[in-house]
């Protein structure tokens, strides 16, 4: 669909008009309201060079596409309406959640773990994220061990706030879900493994389960990560949650692409919260804070951090990465003040581009 910047459009546009989409097959098809006239374009209207070219006319505001490439993920799906809840703590829907802790639990040294998820709650955080198994890119490299899902959900008796653990494979998804884990995680290695996605959306199908899928590693474009998103929420789960955690080719001084930019962009096109992820995108605590608000102020719906009660103590990512506590309670007050000021602001712009 085209909104004009005018009411409408003179003769001699609309003759511009119909000349550009008749390139692209497509019949244009004037609606005449009282206030504006629109013009609908029969066909398939999801063609990029055809939204440019006609975007790009000076008396064009924008170009609304009714066909989407996902349908549950859409935002005026009805699911819009389900409300995400993470043992019992509410995931968007004007709350700002926060999931922090270990990259990887150390099973040799628990009460680090332990200690820090206690630390994750006193700060205000609402869920306790820590490593079970890890995907590393050298086969040599710690990979993690079932042994610390039993640390895992102790944390989660001792503080009575919900947990999250990456899974990669069939095996370590049962284990996780008979565990009594709260939320799956699904890193950017996965993100496109339509085949797990789908198992995952299987398995927690009639749980109260949520999965937290990362975009993936490569620059992929938005509705990529959305229609990811869209093989869970269609194989049965539409308890999702998008994370953005910075892409490849990388930035120069950071680990990754920061990308929490595209956040606007996501809350535009779906209904899914959005919970950045700081670490992994710049990865380095002394950049996290910076790259948590920046996420607030983009709109996003919370944030999943790495914190550790001693890092240089810690494995995996958490030595380079992980805030400490006390800068943990720094972010979380600082980007629910952020977010709560912007909320206004943000539900005007996500509802104008509904």
């Amino acid at each position: 669909m085209i909104i004009p910047k005018e009411n409408r459009l003179t003769e001699e546009q609309e003759k511009e008009l119909k000349e550009i989409t008749s390139e692209f097959g497509i019949k244009l098809q004037t609606i005449k309201g009282d206030i504006r006239t629109i013009y609908a374009m029969v066909g398939d209207e999801r063609n990029t060079l055809l939204i440019k070219r006609v975007e790009g006319l000076s008396y064009i505001d924008r170009v609304d596409t009714i066909q989407k490439p996902y349908k549950l993920m859409a935002k005026d799906n009805e699911l819009a309406s389900h409300r995400i809840m993470a043992g019992g703590k509410v995931i968007g829907n004007g709350h700002f959640t926060v999931i922090a802790g270990h990259c990887t639990i150390d099973h040799n040294n628990p009460q680090f773990f332990l200690e820090t998820a206690h630390a994750v709650k006193e700060a205000g955080g609402d869920i306790i994220r820590g490593g079970v198994w890890k995907p590393r890119t050298s086969p040599y490299s710690f990979q993690g061990t079932l042994k610390n899902l039993d640390i895992l959900m102790e944390a989660k008796a001792q503080t009575g706030l919900p947990v999250d653990t990456e899974v990669m494979d069939s095996e370590q998804l049962k284990a996780a879900l008979d565990a009594g884990v709260d939320m799956l995680q699904v890193g950017a290695r996965n993100a496109l493994n339509y085949g797990l996605l789908k198992e995952i959306g299987q398995q927690v199908h009639g749980r109260d389960t949520v999965v937290l899928l990362k975009r993936g590693m490569h620059m992929g474009g938005v509705d990529e990560f959305i229609l990811a998103a869209e093989y869970i929420v269609s194989a049965g789960c539409p308890n999702i949650v998008l994370t953005p955690r910075g892409t490849q080719p990388t930035m120069d001084g950071y680990r990754n692409h920061p990308d929490e930019s595209i956040t606007l962009l996501l809350k535009e096109r779906t209904w899914a919260p959005v919970l950045v992820d700081p670490s992994h995108s710049v990865g380095k605590a002394a950049y996290v804070p910076f790259a948590a608000l920046a996420a607030a102020a983009y709109g996003a719906d919370g944030l999943i951090i790495e914190s550790h009660v001693n890092p240089t103590h810690g494995i995996g990512d958490d030595p380079k990465q992980a805030v400490k506590p006390e800068v943990l309670a720094t972010i979380i007050r600082d980007a629910r003040a952020i977010h709560e000021m912007l909320r206004p602001t943000l539900k005007k712009i996500t509802a104008s581009a509904a």
